[in-house]
Formats: C-alpha cells, sequence, structure tokens
C-alpha cells in the first residue's frame, strides 16, 4: 500500500478529458487496473489487491539534471517541484513587516534616549522651543523665541550683522503680537483694521555689547509699554541662550498712520482697550539719545552715496520700505568706518516713508573728525561717532531734499584691532 501511494504521488495520474487520445481502463478490488499513455510502455504492480500499470521508464540525466520523459516532453523534477501551490508558499512575507516594526521601534528608542539626555543635561538647553515659534512667559505680558545664527547671517568679521539682529527683533514682535490674537491684515489689530490703520516706527535705538556668531543661539525678549497719550514703546533684549548673557538691549516708539490718507492717526478708544492689558509698567532698557545732531549737507558731510533706489523685495505689506532697510544704506555711506570699526550703538529717527518709485541719497559725518580727506575724517582712536541722514534725491512721493531718516552710530575697534593692540604693547613699542 505504502508503495503505491509513493508511485501514485510521483506519477499522478488525471481523469482523461474528452477526445484526449488516451484510453483507460480499470477494475476495483481485486481486478486489475491498467493505464495506457501514448509511446510509452507500461508494466502492472501489485500490491495488497490494487494492480498499478505505470511508466517504469528511468530518469534521464542531462547536463547534470534529472529529466523524464512524459508523453513525448520533458520535464525538469526541479521545474515540477517548483509549480506546485502549497499553503505554506501562498503565506505573504513576514520578514518585511518585521522589518519595519524594529526600525520604528528603534527610532522610537532613539527619541526617547535623546530627550532622556536633554534632561539630564540640563546647561546643553535653556529654553525649549522645538520650532523656533516662541512662547509667552511671565502671565502672558512678555514673548519670548530663540533663533539659530545661520551661515548667510554673518558678514566678513564672522558675526551676525546688525541687519539680522534687527530682522530677529522685528520678527519677535510680530509674534507676539499674533500669539495674543492682535494680528490681522498687514500687522494690524482686528480694530486697526476696520480704520485702515498700521503700525509705523518713529524713533529705535540698538545698543550691542556683543555680536553672536555662526551656529549661536540667541534667545529675544520682548514687551510693550505705554509712551504717551498717542504712541506705543516696544522693548527687547536679546541674550545667549546658553550662558544667559545679554548681547544686545533695544528700545523703540511706534505711532499709526492711515493707510489712505499716509497721515498719522491718534489711537482710537477701541483700539487702546485692546493693546492695553498688555503693557508693562517698566521703563526702557536703553535710555534714549536727546543729543541733538547739527544738520548735515552734501556740502559738509563727509561721504555721500547716491542713486539708492529699492526693490520690490525691499517694501513690506505696507507697501513702504522696511524700517530695516534703511541700515544697510545708512551704513553703505561709511565704508571705512565699517571696514575697522564695529558698530557699537544706533540711534535712528524716521520722519517720511519711503516708497518703491522713491530714488535716495545717504550723507554721513564724522563727529570731531580731523577733517583729513585721506583718512575719511576719522581720528585713530578707540571711538568713533558718525551723524547720517537719508533723504530723497528724486521721486513722485517725495520733494527732493526731504529727510527720509535720520542717525546716529557709534563705533568701537574690531576684535582683530584689539589682539593687534595687545600684541603691539606685549612687544614693548608703546
Amino acid at each position: 500500500m505504502a508503495a503505491a501511494a509513493a508511485t501514485a504521488s510521483l506519477f499522478p495520474v488525471s481523469s482523461p478529458k474528452p477526445h484526449s487520445g488516451g484510453k483507460t481502463s480499470g477494475k476495483h478490488g481485486n481486478e486489475s487496473c491498467s493505464v495506457e499513455m501514448r509511446g510509452i510502455k507500461t508494466k502492472s504492480v501489485n500490491s495488497g489487491g490494487i494492480q498499478v500499470k505505470a511508466d517504469a521508464q528511468a530518469p534521464t540525466e542531462v547536463n547534470g539534471s534529472r529529466t523524464r520523459v512524459m508523453n513525448g516532453l520533458k520535464t525538469d523534477d526541479s521545474s515540477a517541484s517548483h509549480g506546485q501551490r502549497t499553503f505554506i508558499n501562498q503565506l505573504p512575507d513576514w520578514s518585511m513587516l518585521l522589518a519595519a516594526i524594529r526600525t520604528i521601534f528603534l527610532a522610537a528608542e532613539k527619541q526617547w534616549m535623546l530627550l532622556e539626555w536633554k534632561t539630564k543635561r540640563p546647561d546643553t538647553l535653556v529654553e525649549i522651543d522645538t520650532f523656533g515659534l516662541g512662547r509667552i512667559v511671565q502671565d502672558g505680558f512678555l514673548f519670548r523665541q530663540n533663533f539659530s545664527i545661520r551661515s548667510y547671517e554673518i558678514g566678513a568679521d564672522r558675526n551676525a550683522s546688525i541687519e539680522t539682529l534687527m530682522n530677529h527683533l522685528q520678527e519677535t514682535a510680530l509674534n507676539h503680537a499674533k500669539s495674543v490674537g492682535l494680528v490681522g491684515d498687514g500687522f494690524a489689530t482686528p480694530e486697526m483694521c476696520k480704520r485702515n490703520l498700521f503700525w509705523a516706527v518713529t524713533k529705535m535705538r540698538v545698543v550691542v555689547d556683543h555680536y553672536p556668531t555662526w551656529s549661536d543661539v540667541v534667545q529675544v525678549s520682548t514687551w510693550v509699554a505705554q509712551n504717551g497719550k498717542n504712541s506705543m514703546r516696544r522693548d527687547w533684549l536679546l541674550r545667549d541662550s546658553k550662558t544667559g548673557e545679554i548681547l544686545t538691549r533695544a528700545s523703540s516708539s511706534w505711532i499709526m498712520m492711515n493707510k489712505e490718507t499716509r497721515r498719522l492717526s491718534r489711537i482710537p478708544d477701541e483700539v487702546r482697550r485692546e493693546i492695553e492689558h498688555y503693557f508693562v509698567d517698566a521703563p526702557p532698557v536703553v535710555d534714549d539719545d536727546c543729543r541733538k545732531l547739527p544738520k548735515l549737507e552734501e556740502t559738509t558731510a563727509d561721504y555721500v552715496h547716491n542713486g539708492l533706489t529699492p526693490r520690490w523685495s525691499d517694501l513690506d505689506v505696507n507697501l513702504h520700505v522696511n524700517n530695516v532697510k534703511y541700515i544697510g544704506w545708512i551704513l553703505a555711506g561709511v565704508p571705512q568706518v565699517v571696514e575697522k570699526y564695529e558698530l557699537a550703538s544706533i540711534t535712528l529717527e524716521y520722519r517720511r516713508e519711503c516708497r518703491k518709485d522713491s530714488v535716495l541719497k545717504s550723507l554721513a559725518s564724522v563727529l570731531g573728525g580731523d577733517g583729513s580727506g585721506d583718512n575719511g575724517g576719522i581720528v585713530d582712536s578707540n571711538h568713533v561717532d558718525c551723524q547720517h541722514v537719508l533723504l530723497f534725491e528724486s521721486g513722485s512721493d517725495g520733494t527732493p531734499g526731504g529727510e527720509i531718516v535720520k542717525g546716529r552710530t557709534e563705533w568701537r575697534p574690531k576684535y582683530e584691532n584689539q589682539i593687534r593692540n595687545i600684541d603691539h604693547l606685549c612687544n614693548g613699542n608703546v
């Protein structure tokens, strides 16, 4: 019985199809059973009362592979074995699914270990601000946000530029207003939008004690305070996020303008009720520079830079030049000072707005200079003061000679100059 079953498994015989040309005959019980296939000789095999006639032709070996001739066709043992479909080989490939699950668990474990490491090392992360969006602190009166100094935000001296710091201050101010729901169309409050009003800065003073460099993370804190009847003051502190050292202090004054008439406007009572809840009763972080600057004209200026024109990218949502852009034009007027000295403070008074069709000129003069044309009026000292003015040269929105921004800058020697002076003293060359 076992031999017959084995033989039948090796040579399965299917029931003949109609008109197949094959002939079968068989007897049940003890009767003989015969199989006749075209071109194949058969012989009878008796086993336990069952007689099976099967092909007795032995497999032949071709090129080291066993083949069998059936019905005039050659079949490989290997190909025949792969053709059968069983329950096992129809199951999905679980190894790929297990590999994906393992990858997910390893990634989750890595993130958990990193978070645990940051918790154990508080010195590496002063404030967690994962996406740099900032957050409200101190009962909603102060907003704080972290910024990483990028490689494209530093200059030839490897320090962040003053424009970079000013942009971070401006971004923090807008995010503060947005986080408390006071930003509508054009960075104005909902009540201001109803009346076509927008904020405009009138004065700004920035004092830089130390400049951050590439990959440094700075923490900017900002808040607002009342500044007279129709003005608002905003202050900033910029710190090193790891050490807490104050790097920059800034204070500014803001008024309202009408979008259509482009004239100053008083603060409506409805707007005042929106913003007065966020006022902080605190003095400015920097003292106001009340020194009066002498009138600066092209005939008395040490530096004159003509033909300045704003690009479309220099305009903000209120369709006038962004206040940070003026700083680049001012500093472009004192190239020799920028190369040798580092900006310590800047005070700007905004007189008129500048729009896209304007043409400007930048005038600058060194205060207390020697008047030497070779050195641009700079006296070789550890402190340089300059006065600046941006004027309309021509344009449809300003009369020629009209003041746009007046400013004063204070400069100190760059760090490399300080090192050179120390080496000079150490060598005995006093």
